[in-house]
């Protein structure tokens, strides 16, 4: 079973993301802040992490994946980042080339909002590589 980590300061986006994740049969952890997401993370280390750019501050996002991408276990899974900067600041995010994903430290990004069946299809089918769903 795979296991994927949430962390957004959203509690109704965690619960609606966890619920969806579970029923397809992930085992999913959750926290609301970067530090209690990165103690989450080296405790269940996760096959992918799914973190919210803006929570206890307007980086918190780009912090947590910096912390996991430094460490031995998080350079190898994948890391989204979920954010509405793009509707609030008309600035668009991008991992497309390697020196963005060296200088963002995340593996793709998606513009809130994310309906979780859409979360699901884009880890199962751009993530982890499934083409059967």
């Amino acid at each position: 079973m795979q296991k994927i980590l949430l962390v957004d300061d959203d509690v109704d986006i965690i619960e609606n993301y966890r619920a969806v994740l579970e029923q397809a049969g992930y085992q999913v952890r959750t926290a609301h802040d970067g530090a209690t997401g990165f103690a989450l993370f080296k405790e269940f280390l996760p096959d992918i992490a799914v973190v919210d750019l803006h929570m206890e501050h307007f980086d918190s996002g780009f912090t947590l994946c910096k912390r996991i991408k430094d460490t031995p276990e998080g350079r190898g899974i994948p890391v989204v980042i979920l954010t509405s900067a793009g509707h609030d600041t008309g600035y668009r995010f991008s991992t497309q080339s390697e020196e963005e994903k060296q200088w963002i430290k995340a593996d793709h990004f998606l513009d809130k909002p994310v309906p979780p069946r859409d979360l699901l299809q884009f880890l199962h089918e751009r993530v982890l590589g499934h083409h059967d769903a």
